[in-house]
């Protein structure tokens, strides 16, 4: 195995290329029907010979698993369904060994209601020490019957849940993920030591979930539409706990992503001042419609914004709760709103996959860095997922109306012929997978030179060799209208067709790589992109 960016300095995560991994249904270690830790570093090979940087790994921590490990019991803990501590150790040195490095999803917002805390908050009653590192609250009417404020919920549903002694707790998420009071100072050096925790065990770095969230106004005052300031979101004590975190990542020479859905970009931009946060999360990116003039505003807008706080922006096609790209961009709206959401929303597979193959190569010539989600490299689309089986609480808040997020979670293929696609040697998986989806397990994939994996493979490889990439200056080159094109250094130049008609490539060197053929006069074809040098 080779050591991917193995001559990169401390500004590693400026332009690396991070590969989330979703562990539940990455791979299955010991054939229960659960990905696993055991599974990961089975598959570290691929994931060297894939050509990533970094490794994300979404919530391992101990878990009743009502919100897909993002209610966590004990941070300090794996849970069993993953494997133990000294395996994510063992993992973490493995990896690290390859040339690849690991980052750990901290949920700070809130915890499970089966966490210590929780269970000696509901123990301990009213007006107790132990309540007040949640947010307990006596209800509102005549007999506090009612809810202590009307927030809204992340999820669908209520926001507040009444115990038996008649007080009410806030969970902005479900009533299994009770929010945790950071006014409290027990609360913010419980976190500080969590992070020393995973630092010291050699992570490079922490992705911080629901980072807007975690301060809320302390009158807990109702909320008002369009009122500012948001009442829980993008509170300005976020800066200050951010900044401590800061100082104890610089120890250990780690880094920060944010999870910040923000729609303000300068209020984003806040977060990646000197001292904050290193990077964040660009959602404006992932939920872009596929039409070229949205594209470019929202990459101007983005880099626009980071530059300020000379920070890079990163690049996300899809993650665990977003609908797959090759499915997304099959259909009519090919934007993401989770709002939007619906069953039965009839997408063009063949479309879909075209874009997404012109996507990830727009993707990856971008300044900064970018984020794989497991399976996009296979070119996986949304599974159905027949009701009974569905898992999400997304799906359940809403009364049934939102298909939820299990769509995009169903384990990997990586052997046609195998039971299960080998994700797993004897159960079925914990999700079921697609009758269909042998044509995209990664063995068949591997032998095709025009597959999925080969175009990622192969774009992963020259972002690591030919030069231009990553991190640094970007030109817009004149193109006709809905073309996409613009130069980077060292002569490399990226295209992007989203025009009706085939487009004429401009004068050049060499190309690079294709996402798919040019057409009989050497034109790019419609939902198609090259990388050349000029």
């Amino acid at each position: 195995m080779t050591a991917p960016h193995a001559h990169r300095t401390d500004d590693w995560w400026r332009d690396a290329v991070i590969y989330q991994v979703y562990p539940r249904s990455f791979a299955d270690g010991d054939g229960d029907g659960t990905g696993d830790l055991a599974g990961v570093r089975a598959r570290l090979s691929y994931l060297a010979e894939l050509g990533v940087d970094a490794l994300w790994f979404t919530p391992w921590y101990l878990s009743p698993l009502v919100d897909g490990g993002y209610d966590v019991a004990d941070y300090r803990t794996i849970d069993p369904a993953f494997g133990t501590l000294a395996e994510a150790e063992k993992l973490i040195t493995e990896a690290r060994e390859i040339g690849i490095r690991v980052i750990v999803d901290i949920v700070p917002n809130h915890v499970s209601d089966q966490h210590a805390w929780f269970r000696a908050a509901l123990a301990a009653g009213p007006r107790s020490p132990e309540r007040e590192v949640f947010h307990f609250r006596p209800g509102r009417g005549e007999n506090g019957e009612l809810p202590p404020n009307n927030w809204p919920s992340q999820f669908s549903g209520r926001t507040w849940t009444r115990v038996e002694d008649g007080e009410w707790y806030l969970h902005l998420f479900t009533p299994e993920q009770p929010d945790l009071n950071w006014a409290h100072p027990s609360v913010r050096q419980e976190h500080e030591d969590i992070l020393r925790f995973w630092f010291e065990r050699g992570v490079a770095g922490v992705r911080i979930d629901s980072a807007a969230l975690l301060v809320k106004d302390p009158a807990l005052a109702d909320f008002i539409e369009g009122a500012d300031p948001h009442p829980y979101v993008d509170q300005d004590g976020l800066h200050d706990i951010y900044r401590s975190w800061r100082a104890i990542a610089d120890v250990y020479q780690g880094i920060f992503v944010g999870e910040v859905w923000l729609p303000d970009s300068e209020r984003f931009a806040r977060y990646l001042r000197p001292g904050e946060l290193h990077t964040a999360f660009n959602f404006n990116f992932l939920s872009c419609p596929w039409e070229a003039d949205r594209l470019r505003r929202t990459i101007d807008d983005t880099l626009a914004e980071h530059a300020p706080a000379g920070a890079p922006a990163t690049w996300v096609l899809c993650n665990h709760d977003v609908t797959r790209t090759a499915t997304r961009y099959g259909r009519t709206d090919t934007g993401f709103d989770f709002a939007k959401k619906a069953f039965g929303t009839p997408s063009d597979l063949g479309l879909g996959t075209r874009r997404a193959r012109a996507a990830a190569l727009l993707t990856l010539a971008l300044p900064g860095s970018v984020y794989v989600y497991q399976g996009e490299e296979l070119g996986l689309p949304e599974a159905d997922i027949p009701l009974d089986r569905i898992q999400d609480p997304m799906h359940t808040r809403s009364e049934g109306v939102d298909p939820g997020r299990d769509g995009c979670r169903v384990p990997l293929p990586w052997t046609a012929e195998a039971p299960w696609y080998g994700f797993g040697s004897v159960a079925e998986p914990w999700l079921p997978q697609p009758r269909d989806w042998a044509r995209y397990a990664v063995d068949r994939q591997r032998a095709d030179p025009e597959s999925m994996l080969t175009l990622y493979r192969t774009a992963l490889a020259l972002r690591r060799t030919a030069g231009g990439f990553g991190d640094g200056p970007m030109t817009w080159l004149p193109a006709d209208k809905g073309v996409l094109a613009f130069a980077r250094t060292e002569g490399l130049v990226c295209v992007v067709n989203l025009a009706h008609t085939p487009a004429a490539l401009p004068p050049h060197e060499r190309l690079l790589l294709a996402s798919g053929p040019l057409d009989a006069e050497g034109r790019l074809p419609q939902d198609t992109a090259v990388w050349l040098r000029v």
